[in-house]
């Protein structure tokens, strides 16, 4: 019997589940918000109080490894990390885009064999981190940005899939919505799945763990997509006329 403690911090929602042979027996998140620092253990304790298990028999502890916000994802991986050092435990990682097309396939009602899905996070602006898996979850394209702009997003999946004839596409995560502004056809669809959440990684967590495909805990590294956009303050014009 697996006992995996999941993480989900790609984005603005801070989430904890725990699961039991791929199944959520506990959940806490906070969407809305960007204080992963100061929530995501306090909401570790708070999901294994609610599971009824303690820390230490957990099997593994998985996370969201992104692509999301540079921020938010280290913060995630520097607690992952920080327990399976201290625990002796394996490190899964599960792709943050694969467990929301996922989601987004089990949330679907009009399901279809040749439907396409395409999980999209917000990256600001116009842009998205996406990526296209076929109606049997395989990966039809990698993750990577788009920047939607008139037929933009259209000549993407054009170019991706090389048909226009799909019969369903289904859009889902925080980014989704702002496919509306571009060129789409017409057999799109926006999935009710629009937020990350720890329990969408339980399957794919607990089929990492059956593999035992593991990460080096001393090595890995969150999947960030784009570095970190740091700026520095400009020099002050006072100062400068002192």
């Amino acid at each position: 019997m697996s006992k995996i403690l999941l993480l989900e911090t790609s984005s603005e929602v801070c989430s904890v589940a725990v699961a039991i042979d791929g199944r959520v027996t506990a959940l806490v998140e906070t969407p809305e918000t960007l204080q992963h620092a100061a929530l995501l253990t306090i909401q570790i304790q708070e999901c294994l109080h609610q599971s009824g298990l303690p820390l230490a028999v957990m099997d593994a502890v998985a996370l969201s490894k992104g692509p999301g916000s540079y921020t938010s994802l280290r913060v995630g991986a520097s607690v992952a990390k920080g327990i399976c050092y201290a625990l002796d435990k394996p490190l899964i990682a599960v792709d943050t885009l694969h467990a929301l097309a996922l989601a987004s396939k089990n949330a679907d009602t009009g399901a279809t064999p040749d439907a396409l899905y395409v999980p999209m996070l917000d990256a600001r602006r116009q842009e998205v981190w996406l990526a296209l898996f076929d109606g049997q979850l395989k990966e039809v394209a990698p993750p990577q940005p788009l920047i939607f702009e008139n037929n933009s997003f259209e000549k993407y999946l054009l170019d991706k899939t090389g048909s226009p004839a799909l019969l369903r596409i289904v859009l889902s995560g925080n980014g989704a919505v702002k496919a509306t502004s571009a060129t789409i056809p017409n057999q799109t669809v926006i999935s009710n799945i629009t937020k990350c959440s720890a329990s969408f990684l339980a399957p794919l967590a607990e089929e990492a763990f059956q593999k035992a495909d593991f990460q080096d805990i001393a090595y890995f590294e969150p999947f960030y997509m784009k570095p970190p956009n740091i700026t520095t303050p400009r020099e002050s014009t006072l100062l400068t006329k002192i």
